[in-house]
């Protein structure tokens, strides 16, 4: 491997380590992060790296002194590029019939050599510029000072680019030390029902707790086993994926919150699907909601309820219809500016065409976004099981 090339690997395994534990390498691998890293790349690409492997790379990029020489396949170069470029999942025999040519790793490698010359090339005119300087004086030195100015800037414009990639989370692994890796936070945890979070593959398992997100007549309010992602970007979509919820009593729901800070006594404004029997005395059907809500004063004051939609009227004769139709269903929030979309799709399968519940100007800056489930102050009302498929951030550009 040539010096060039070295340079390339060692960016590659960074950006690789900076996807999995949304962190900067600083110190090498543990055992335990190596077998993770190791199991990420596989579930990812369909490829595999030994934790070993892994281990051993991060003490040789940190010049560790206990590390020796490093020389990577190219096949184990295109796994990682393949890694944190998404590329569609594969195996060793489809990779070989069909990409033996390993063009992922090959179009990171010269992608990043082009950066190394492009930078060599600037510090060359820099010093070039400086040395006519003794000879031009104040106006050519001006300009070797924008062309560090201009360097920086697109440091800059390159990391906030970084920073802003897609976050998906499948939770195919729902251990501590795994969804703290990832960034999550665990707000006002009860243990009992955390201890249930994963009876179900492949899914993370909440419960309809006692609680809520804006406080009752007794300025109570809190959400037990809140889960809680920092968000890095200020337009966004965030959505979410359930599988199976069928809520049937008051007011077992689950959905998306935002919020300004960690606390739910910030400005926020929540989606959720949920279960509505209170009809303000009335004798009417119970029904399945969809319903947003904004608090944008925060603290313990009222919040307002900006949608309630009616999905299906709760009746012995369409039970096995509503069933039907709630295998599958998405909440997404959109946020542009201070403009936010609330959207929401249900049906049998993910082929999801999602409808618009409301759209609506907030004066809400948020700077996290939580996953709840909670029934609310109603104590008769069972804990449901609530099987969480998919979460996800995605960037968009600012209009």
């Amino acid at each position: 491997m040539s010096p060039s090339e070295e340079k390339a690997f060692c960016k590659l395994f960074g950006d690789a380590y900076n996807k999995c534990f949304d962190k900067e390498l600083t110190v090498p691998l543990s055992e335990a992060d190596s077998r993770y890293f190791s199991s990420e790349i596989e579930e990812q690409t369909g490829l595999i790296i030994g934790w070993k492997t892994l281990k051993n790379y991060s003490f040789f990029i940190l010049k560790d002194s206990t590390a020796k020489q490093e020389n990577p396949s190219v096949a184990t170069l295109d796994t990682l590029a393949r890694y944190i470029t998404a590329a569609p999942k594969t195996d060793e025999v489809n990779r070989k019939r069909n990409e033996s040519h390993f063009p992922y790793w090959y179009a990171y490698r010269d992608e990043i050599l082009k950066r190394i010359s492009v930078k060599e090339e600037i510090k060359d005119s820099t010093s070039s510029i400086t040395a006519a300087n003794r000879n031009s004086g104040k106006i050519l030195w001006g300009i070797g000072i924008l062309v560090i100015m201009i360097a920086l800037a697109c440091f800059y414009i390159f990391s906030q680019v970084s920073k802003s990639e897609k976050f998906t989370e499948n939770f195919n692994s729902t251990s501590i030390d795994s969804l703290l890796h990832k960034g999550w936070i665990l707000k006002n945890i009860d243990t009992i029902f955390w201890n249930k979070r994963n009876p179900k593959n492949g899914y993370l398992t909440l419960f309809t707790l006692e609680g809520d997100t804006y406080p009752d007549s007794a300025r109570r309010l809190g959400v037990k086993n809140l889960l809680v992602k920092k968000l890095d970007v200020d337009c966004f979509s965030t959505e979410i994926h359930l599988d199976n919820f069928v809520p049937g009593q008051n007011w077992q729901q689950a959905g998306i919150i935002l919020m300004e800070d960690t606390t739910l006594l910030s400005r926020s404004a929540r989606l959720t699907i949920g279960y509505n029997g209170f009809f303000g005395g009335y004798s009417r059907p119970g029904e399945v909601l969809i319903q947003a809500i904004s608090s944008i004063h925060g603290g313990f004051s009222k919040p307002e309820e900006i949608a309630h939609v009616s999905l299906f009227s709760v009746e012995p004769t369409q039970s096995t219809i509503i069933k039907n139709n709630l295998q599958r269903s998405a909440l997404r929030i959109e946020k542009n500016g201070r403009h936010f979309r609330f959207l929401y799709a249900t049906g049998a399968s993910d082929i999801f065409a999602f409808k618009e519940v409301v759209s609506r100007d907030l004066m809400i800056n948020p700077r996290y976004v939580g996953i709840c489930a909670l029934k609310g102050f109603v104590k008769e009302t069972q804990a449901m099981p609530v099987y969480v498929d998919l979460f996800s951030i995605e960037p968009i550009l600012c209009e």
